[in-house]
């Protein structure tokens, strides 16, 4: 009977002790939720090769919220064209072609950048920009037209805007 005892107080301490563990909090914070857009982009710090065309943007890295991926974007350009030797209405956008990306992190294929470059290039050109040019790149939704406007492009940006100024060495200086 002694022994019974003994068991049925062991049992007893042993379920005390297993409370709903869900109830008590860790020890340590738990993961922090991703705050802000569904994607982060940033330039490779590697030096890019110059481009023959004028203009080389750095290779885009970006990170992606794991629970938001998307399969396909667009590259989305803003530069400030203030160094415009023509005098005309310039714009001052300019939205790629969907590229393909996979993963919570990767970067932007290099040959998505080269046609980035040459059409930015010619842009810049036609418009007889000379010396440094400031611009920032965001990601947005391949569903982007790319004749959409201010308001289409932030309710599709899936990143913030990323600014750098790039040296563009006018390939045609009859400007």
């Amino acid at each position: 009977m002694r022994k019974g005892i003994i068991v049925a107080f062991a049992a007893l301490t042993l379920l005390a002790g297993c409370e709903n563990q869900s109830t008590k909090t860790a020890g340590t914070p738990a993961d922090a939720k991703w705050k802000g857009a569904p994607y982060r982009i940033a330039f490779d710090t590697q030096a890019a090769k110059p481009n023959p065309t004028g203009v080389t943007i750095p290779p885009v890295k970006f990170t992606a919220n794991p629970e938001a991926l998307e399969t396909r974007a667009i590259l989305v350009i803003r530069f400030d064209a203030a160094g415009a030797a023509n005098k005309g209405p310039v714009a001052n956008r300019m939205i790629e072609a969907p590229v393909d990306i996979h993963g919570a992190e990767g970067t932007l294929p290099a040959d998505y950048l080269d046609r980035t470059n040459k059409n930015l290039s010619t842009f810049l050109t036609a418009y007889c920009v000379k010396g440094n040019v400031k611009i920032t790149v965001a990601l947005a939704r391949s569903s982007l037209s790319p004749t959409a406007g201010d308001s289409d492009i932030e309710n599709k940006r899936l990143s913030d805007w990323l600014p750098i100024e790039l040296p563009f060495k006018n390939p045609h200086p009859k400007c």
